[in-house]
């Protein structure tokens, strides 16, 4: 696979190489178009394998003419495949056994499929004009494990007879038990056939194996016919496909398509919804498979929604015609692509050839045995179902994978793989919301005291807050907030409700929310009311993140109304800075008045120096009053001040492109600020703001740097005390990260 894949990307197109990737991919299309056609028409009555081989041909040949025009999705052919006959057989099987009141003939039922193969390529354009390839490919892989693997199975319990030769209407498991029944000539040439399919790629890399499979099987007719006389007959010899005929000219073919569909009754015509509906779906995520492993083999990007409304288009076509519909199918493609196919017209080139083989070999197609086909077709089968499904039992978390996979396939044999299809969507639901729950929606949970916001404070504040951290906790969630997952939220906080007074929600990884989660929101904070606390949001997603407003949609709720509802802070830091305010003010902490500046020995950095240091230090120091909202410094400045806060607050904020910042610190009275500059004498690297009016001590490195001379003591105090600070600053940094990245 390596090397083939190493030489799809590296070998450039050319007209020869989609001349021979479109022959090359023929030759596989082909047994299996035939092969399809007859196992939809076939349960009609033997005199209809004839027409299904000509509607598999002409299905073949009309996809692979008007599909890769429209598509242009470079070596992806197009032909009749599994799920299409599996479904239309499914329906014809239904139809005859009169369920739904609806008991046919088999001249009646034609127009239904008729009106099938049309509302599936109506549906398929749909999708593709309305951006839904996207969509399709979102469908859970154990889905499309169980689709797949249901028709496999479906086919292969539908070809069984045909191999064994059963007379028409045994059924499967009477006829395995009565050997009598069995046609041995139908058996032998079914197992040959089945046998240089499976043996032909360890002989031959260049033939595909459906040939080899096909040519083994009329080979082994031919010498079965030199010891049974009857099988060199072709009329009324139930064991090969028959006269296959096109019911007169293309435009007749038209004609007549467009006319019977004036022929099927409206009770009737609603049977055929879900049919087509369900053949829509399995073609696209057909399709869209075999586009995922074209674009990994040639290194290239499909458009989905693209390829849609060109593969509609093509079983459009191939209705007007009377064909079968179809997909991207991996085998034609691969072989395609490795042939030397790497542009749309390998595809063109592949319906041509197609259309050629019917117009010079059709009368010679009528002798293809029915076994031959019937061995094809098991092969196939055997290949569409996934047996590494059976290793998912094996881990437990695999065993829940395991049954949505086993309920898909046990409703598509039970009821019909029409039924699967409303199984797998709800089974897709199911997996939605047992994923969501098993993630959970509480990412982490901090204690007031072991989540601090960006405002430096000190000592004594710092030692209450660390006491008191139990008043308030931080709720950082992700996910979706829906009906599946807001019950064990509530559980996982019902402790935390009881003790806390505030509760503050990030919704910055939240996705989306409904109305159940927002009536849990009511309930918390009416909890914590009752308590003297609040319920608090911050990092409200916007409309561009998750297509809806969340604050304006709990507001129209009515949560978020003035006075007593839902409180709701821009940042977390916010939130963070208002929690630890309320703690303090309830422990007789509250915020200081301007008035009450500090003087220089109040602050821990100079504490503890005589009274001839301090007098030596105040001499480099001057005062300054700064207004709310004007800055100190701003990043590029040059400066040699350290700054000491003796009242009011400053914001440091770190500037960003377009004219945006992002907020480090809030340092307030007691602290100290712009030590690097003073240290290394180096340009600031952010921006000082005063967030209300502020008055500072600035000491100068230049003037302490003289008095040091004469007082090499003070300098080495101050150093000294100035790398102690900036050292438990980088601690508390340290530990604040190492909170926010556990994992």
């Amino acid at each position: 696979m390596s090397t083939q894949t190493s030489t799809a990307d590296n070998e450039a197109p050319s007209l020869a190489g989609d001349v021979w990737g479109g022959l090359a991919s023929m030759l596989v299309a082909l047994p299996s178009s035939v092969a399809f056609g007859i196992l939809v028409y076939s349960s009609l009555g033997q005199e209809y394998s004839g027409r299904g081989a000509m509607a598999g041909l002409l299905g073949a040949a009309v996809l692979g003419l008007i599909t890769p025009f429209i598509g242009r999705n470079p070596g992806l052919i197009s032909a009749p495949c599994a799920p299409a006959a599996a479904v239309l057989a499914a329906l014809v099987s239904e139809l005859l056994a009169g369920k739904e009141g609806a008991s046919l003939t088999a001249a009646g039922i034609l127009p239904i499929l008729a009106w099938t193969t049309l509302l599936s390529a109506l549906l398929q354009i749909l999708y593709g004009t309305l951006g839904g390839g996207k969509l399709i490919k979102f469908i859970p892989y154990q889905v499309v494990t169980g689709y797949l693997s249901s028709v496999g199975l479906i086919i292969a319990i539908g070809q069984l007879p045909k191999l064994f030769g059963f007379p028409k209407g045994t059924p499967l498991f009477s006829g395995l038990l009565s050997p009598s029944l069995w046609k041995w000539e139908s058996l032998l040439v079914g197992i040959v056939t089945i046998a240089f399919t499976l043996l032909a790629p360890r002989l031959t890399k260049r033939i595909p194996p459906a040939i080899c499979g096909l040519f083994g099987g009329i080979t082994g007719y031919l010498a079965l016919g030199f010891f049974v006389p009857a099988l060199r007959h072709l009329e009324g010899n139930p064991l090969v496909i028959g006269a296959i005929q096109a019911n007169g000219s293309v435009l007749e073919q038209v004609k007549a398509q467009l006319g019977s569909l004036f022929q099927v009754k409206w009770e009737t015509l609603k049977l055929v919804f879900i049919p087509a509906l369900t053949l829509s779906i399995l073609l696209s995520i057909d399709t869209l498979k075999t586009c995922v492993g074209l674009d990994a083999l040639t290194q290239t990007r499909h458009q989905p929604n693209r390829e849609l409304i060109g593969q509609g288009l093509g079983n459009l076509a191939s209705f007007f015609v009377g064909g079968m519909p179809g997909a991207g199918t991996m085998g034609p493609t691969l072989v395609n692509v490795t042939s030397g196919g790497r542009t749309p017209r390998a595809g063109v080139f592949e319906g041509f050839f197609v259309l050629l083989a019917l117009l010079l070999l059709g009368k010679w197609i009528a002798w293809v045995p029915i076994g031959a086909l019937a061995g094809i077709l098991l092969v196939i089968a055997w290949r569409m179902f996934d047996r590494n499904v059976f290793k998912l039992l094996l881990h437990p978390l695999g065993r829940v994978d395991f049954a949505v996979i086993a309920s898909v396939i046990l409703v598509a044999l039970s009821v019909d793989l029409i039924a699967a299809s409303g199984v797998g969507i709800a089974m897709a639901i199911l997996l939605f919301i047992r994923d969501q729950i098993h993630t959970g929606v509480i990412f982490r949970k901090y204690e007031l005291g072991k989540l601090s916001s960006k405002t430096r404070r000190n000592e004594a504040e710092r030692r209450v807050l660390e006491q008191n951290g139990g008043d308030g906790l931080i709720c950082l969630l992700q996910g979706n907030l829906f009906f599946g997952t807001t019950d064990q939220l509530y559980s996982q906080l019902d402790q935390d409700i009881q003790n806390k007074r505030f509760l503050l929600m990030d919704l910055r990884r939240v996705r989306s929310i409904d109305y159940t989660a927002a009536h849990l929101f009511e309930q918390i904070h009416n909890r914590l009311e009752k308590r003297g606390g609040n319920l608090m949001f911050c990092g409200m997603p916007s409309g561009a993140f998750v297509q809806v407003q969340f604050e304006r949609y709990l507001e129209e709720l009515g949560l978020l109304k003035k006075g007593n509802g839902i409180l709701v802070w821009d940042t977390l830091d916010e939130g963070l800075e208002w929690m630890e305010e309320q703690t303090l003010a309830a422990r007789g902490i509250g915020h200081r008045s301007h008035q009450s500046l500090l003087s220089l020995p109040e602050f821990n950095l100079f504490r503890e120096f005589d009274e001839t240091t301090l007098t030596a230090i105040g001499s480099c120091v001057s005062e300054l009053f700064v207004e709310s909202g004007q800055k100190i410094f701003s990043c590029g400045d040059f400066g040699d001040e350290v700054f000491f806060v003796r009242g009011g607050s400053v914001r440091i904020l770190m500037p960003l492109s377009a004219g945006k910042h992002h907020h480090l610190t809030t340092i307030s009275k007691g602290g100290i600020f712009g030590q690097m500059g003073f240290l290394d004498l180096e340009a600031r690297t952010v921006d000082a703001e005063a967030k209300e009016p502020l008055h500072l001590y600035a000491l100068s490195r230049h003037k302490f740097n003289e008095r040091s001379r004469s007082h090499a003591a003070v300098g080495a105090q101050v150093f000294a005390r100035l790398a102690l600070a900036t050292a438990h600053r980088l601690r508390s940094v340290d530990e604040e990260l190492r909170i926010l990245q556990e994992r």
